[in-house]
């Protein structure tokens, strides 16, 4: 079988560097990477290696090979054009419609979808007209991922970071899974909230009451939404896993903040997926310092209260017209039985259940259930990866939105 054909696109910042593990990750999970680097992107990383590291030619002028005509070749035949780091030079190129490189030009002759990786210091990011050139590039039906926040150049922080290289191969891989329809994501100026991993309530200063979770069927969901085009707000319990690329993550530890953090995020989100395995009940009083065990006094019982109920919250009092609102529904026992009764006990859009255990799914990166509807409809999930369940879950909101 061929390989599919990825051009990786390198222009003139700093972060050129880091595109040298996205090429490796492309290169080493069987695609056939071209990489077109801009003349400036060769002053931070040698042509001789990206030659090497992906072995293909690399090359930055439309005057080499002419005979093969590259400034339409090499964009007519690529499955993905990525382009990591993208400046805002180029983002400025390429929402114009300017072609003075190799670069440029097959970003015209791509009929594939197109991912920009911007990465730039927070006031280029901000500009009114770097705005509105990534507005335009996205009305086209291009993705842009959101920078991260953190160290810049020098000793700035903020908006304008490089995602993490694995990340934004996560992005790619789940683009090309897509297949041609990438060139227009379907979440495409949409807001989505996502919730994700375990909430923890704290007993005493060393010890909290937790469940299983690991977030990462709630992760999956947020790295699937960037890929099909969506804005994406996490909102993440514990999981010790790397932010995704393209997403604006908001860290919580309890039930009360998780609640407190979806409320806000949810004022002007199209969809709001509850994935995040949220503590039930919380201990009554919080111990200052850390409980003790005597041998002359029995230890008193854990008095517990009831967290609150958020998904029935939300699902109740929408924040906008039209907001599609999905829950998560972990059960060890009569699982559609006991799902169909909290989707209609929480009264949300969509339900996906899901049976759990010691040894299933938590953890894990499999899953399979089934997504209940409102309407009635029934739609199953069989045993795969949760990137699959992610994508499916989307597939529906999507229809819901539309």
């Amino acid at each position: 079988m061929d390989k599919p054909k990825v051009v990786l696109g390198v222009s003139g910042g700093i972060a050129a560097y880091k595109a040298c593990e996205l090429l490796r990750r492309l290169s080493e999970s069987g695609h056939d990477v071209r990489v077109v680097p801009t003349a400036s992107a060769l002053h931070f990383v040698g042509e001789a290696t990206w030659a090497a590291l992906s072995g293909n030619p690399a090359s930055t002028e439309v005057w080499e090979s002419v005979h093969e005509v590259p400034h339409v070749r090499i964009g007519q035949g690529a499955d993905l054009v990525v382009v990591a780091p993208c400046t805002a030079d180029m983002l400025a190129k390429a929402a114009h419609g300017l072609a003075d490189d190799l670069l440029t030009n097959t970003l015209l002759t791509a009929r594939c979808p197109v991912v920009f990786a911007p990465a730039m210091h927070t006031e280029m990011w901000e500009h009114p007209a770097t705005q509105e050139n990534v507005a335009t590039l996205r009305r086209r039906g291009a993705l842009v991922i959101e920078p991260a926040v953190g160290r810049l150049t020098g000793v700035d922080t903020g908006k304008g970071r490089f995602p993490d290289p694995a990340e934004i191969f996560e992005v790619c891989r789940r683009v090309l899974a897509r297949g041609p329809e990438g060139v227009a994501p379907d979440l495409a100026g949409r807001h989505v909230v996502i919730s994700a991993g375990g909430t923890r309530e704290p007993l005493d200063p060393v010890r909290y009451l937790g469940n299983r979770s690991s977030g990462k069927q709630g992760y999956a969901l947020a790295r699937t939404a960037v890929a099909r085009g969506a804005r994406v707000t996490l909102v993440a319990a514990e999981t010790g896993l790397p932010d995704p690329a393209g997403v604006d993550v908001v860290r919580i530890g309890t039930a009360v903040q998780l609640r407190e953090a979806v409320l806000k995020a949810a004022a002007d989100a199209d969809a709001v997926v509850m994935a995040a395995a949220v503590a039930d009940f919380r201990p009554a009083a919080y111990a200052p310092g850390k409980i003790k065990k005597r041998d002359d006094v029995e230890q008193p019982p854990l008095d517990l209260v009831r967290n609150p109920d958020i998904l029935a919250e939300i699902s109740a009092d929408r924040a906008r017209p039209g907001q599609i609102v999905v829950g998560f529904a972990a059960e060890t026992d009569d699982v559609l039985e006991n799902g169909r009764k909290k989707l209609a006990r929480k009264g949300c859009d969509l339900l996906v259940v899901n049976e759990v255990g010691e040894h299933r799914t938590f953890g894990s990166a499999e899953n399979e259930a089934v997504v209940l509807a409102a309407d009635g409809t029934e739609t199953p999930v069989p045993h795969g990866p949760k990137e699959a369940l992610a994508d499916t879950v989307w597939d529906l909101v999507a229809e819901r939105i539309s």
